[in-house]
């Protein structure tokens, strides 16, 4: 055979092999998509489905306007996830396989090996205008499958059995067990605890609880959110009857220990009534929620938030921050006056200095945190004023959204005489008369002049030419001759660590208060500036002599007080830590040097 002539026939060889393998790749019909057992069944317009268990009431339940209801063997609402994962299943539900009428007539009793005549459950599924009966037989031999028989068609179809367990043996198995409705977002609140009621309104705006009742003042927002949350998310352990003839008193249910009530504008969406406890020692007690004539049992803990008096439900805060504040108004001994300038930076009006906008924060912070101790007087009359020293209060803070706007208010408090255990305290907008502790109130700043830039000076170990201590009455000058070289000067002496010298110069470079305590000080010895402490001259390069003393020692803080002198005033103030320990191991004369 030719060489041509075979290449020929290897060409026509695989051209006949592609098109095979096109033909049964690509040309092929598709594989028919296995019937589902209800094919026409859609779980999204299913109306109702009903259950008969074996030896059990039938359960039915019905959805009317997206919601599922129990109607049999009693009325109660019903566990949407439940009833929909069943019927997402039988919306699934394939056949393994079907026995014809034939073989089913084949059997001399088919109904009983099949358990048709018998059968574990009925169903009835009603989607619209259309409707499903299915009965469930006997499981097979192996007992993964089951055998089950449609209403209106012949034979007989073997499933899955997985999908058994998804139906319910009583009615207590689909019914909801939530003790309110948590649908919508609840702004109003209605507690019946003993003789006391009390009613709470969220604001639309910023989302916070006001009491109503039995006062209008501002109510604990978290605590009311989180017991909210808490009985929204508890459930029932036990439905313990549903007779409506039931002596409710015998489970302490009338009247109930507790009444919740809760709702979403004129809409009333769910309450809860809480009962005795189902003995002394158990966690659990008797409730029923409103409508319904079930009685059940529920944990004690989802309805604990909702015990105690009128005010543990106050909102201890004496203010809260709702708006950025731009201007902060202390009225008082010693007035000053914080206004906002830019968007991170604050002034002590009046002063030639600026403020320091991390103390500012600091302040505000303080502020938002004061905590009331005691109610004092809830109704006050203009004597009762004057006899808590309103009239003429020793302090006040007013806070103002706008910097120079006395008509943008956000807050203010004023502050009376201080007493041995608190100290009273009004809000501007408020008739109440408070107390917090005089611990919480020392802390608030007292003069402008705390609020002073803490940032001391700034400069870089290059920038130093040398630096002198002086220290017991004795001086050491260290000249700094190149980058991590230090020497001392003609006529000082000892012991020199010239890496640890650049790094504590380094750090004192850019000093900043940990705080301010004292201003234009004239009793220096007060805060133990003695003459024979430490100072330390910086001089820089371009002649310019920076100079702090050091006072009495910190020791919890591990640091000390120091003084700086700026326009002719001594101010004292806290030495950072971290610096003071490099400044006490690298920059000092030890006490027996000569």
């Amino acid at each position: 055979m030719k060489s041509k002539t075979t290449a020929i026939w290897f060409v026509i060889a695989a051209l006949l092999f592609a098109g095979i393998w096109l033909s049964q790749k690509f040309l092929q019909p598709a594989a028919p998509a296995a019937a589902t057992l209800l094919p026409s069944l859609q779980t999204d317009v299913l109306t109702s489905l009903q259950i008969s268990p074996a030896g059990a009431l039938e359960i039915s339940a019905i959805r009317t306007n997206g919601t599922w209801q129990l109607d049999k063997p009693l009325a109660y609402p019903a566990q949407a996830a439940a009833i929909e994962m069943l019927a997402g299943s039988l919306e699934k539900l394939t056949p393994a396989t079907r026995l014809t009428a034939d073989e089913i007539r084949s059997h001399k009793n088919a109904d009983a090996d099949f358990g048709f005549d018998n059968p574990q459950f009925s169903l009835v599924i009603v989607a619209g205008d259309q409707r499903w009966q299915l009965i469930v037989g006997n499981r097979t031999a192996p007992g993964d499958q089951v055998f089950i028989r449609v209403a209106g068609l012949d034979g007989a179809f073997v499933t899955d059995a997985a999908w058994l367990q998804l139906l319910p043996h009583s009615a207590d198995e689909w019914r909801d067990t939530a003790l309110v409705t948590a649908a919508g977002a609840t702004d109003w609140i209605v507690v019946t605890n003993g003789a006391k009621v009390m009613e709470f309104r969220s604001d639309p705006t910023n989302r916070l609880w006001r009491m109503i009742r039995p006062l209008q003042t501002r109510a604990d927002s978290a605590r009311l959110a989180a017991a909210l949350q808490q009985l929204q998310s508890g459930h029932v352990i036990q439905f313990v009857t549903d007779d409506p003839r039931a002596d409710l008193s015998s489970y302490g249910l009338q009247p109930a220990d507790l009444d919740l009530w809760i709702g979403q504008g004129t809409n009333f969406t769910g309450a809860v009534h809480a009962g005795k406890s189902l003995s002394e020692n158990s966690p659990l007690l008797y409730a029923r929620r409103e409508g319904w004539n079930s009685v059940m049992t529920a944990g004690k803990d989802v309805f604990l938030p909702w015990h105690g008096a009128v005010n543990d439900f106050r909102d201890r805060h004496l203010l809260t921050l709702t708006a950025p504040v731009a201007e902060i108004e202390v009225r008082g001994e010693s007035p000053f006056l914080l206004q906002q300038r830019g968007a991170n930076d604050w002034v002590v009006v009046g002063e030639k200095y600026s403020a320091d906008p991390e103390n500012v924060q600091n302040f505000l912070k303080l502020l938002a945190n004061l905590r009331v101790s005691e109610f004092v007087k809830d109704v006050v009359t203009a004597p009762d004023l004057s006899g808590f020293g309103f009239t003429a209060p020793a302090r006040q803070i007013i806070l103002r959204s706008t910097a120079g706007d006395s008509n943008s208010v956000l807050a203010q408090l004023l502050f009376s005489t201080t007493e041995t255990n608190r100290v009273l305290v009004k809000r501007g907008d408020e008739d109440f008369i408070y107390a917090i502790k005089p611990a919480d109130y020392n802390r608030l700043p007292e003069a402008g002049w705390e609020f002073r830039n803490r940032h001391i000076w700034n400069f870089t170990e290059a920038d130093v030419a040398q630096v002198t201590l002086q220290q017991n009455g004795k001086t050491r000058t260290l000249v700094r001759t190149g980058e991590n070289k230090w020497s001392f000067a003609a006529g000082s002496q000892g012991i020199i660590n010239p890496p640890a010298v650049e790094e504590a110069v380094h750090r004192l470079g850019g000093l900043t208060a940990a705080g301010w305590v004292a201003r234009n000080v004239t009793t220096p010895e007060k805060f133990g500036l003695d003459p024979g402490n430490l100072t330390l001259t910086v001089e820089l390069k371009s002649g310019e002599k920076l100079s702090v003393d050091f006072g009495a020692e910190l020791t919890q803080a591990q640091t000390a007080l120091a003084a700086v002198t700026y326009a002719g005033e001594r101010w004292v103030f806290v030495f950072p830590p971290v610096v003071y320990q490099f400044v006490a191991a690298y920059l000092t004369i030890p006490a027996n040097a000569p």
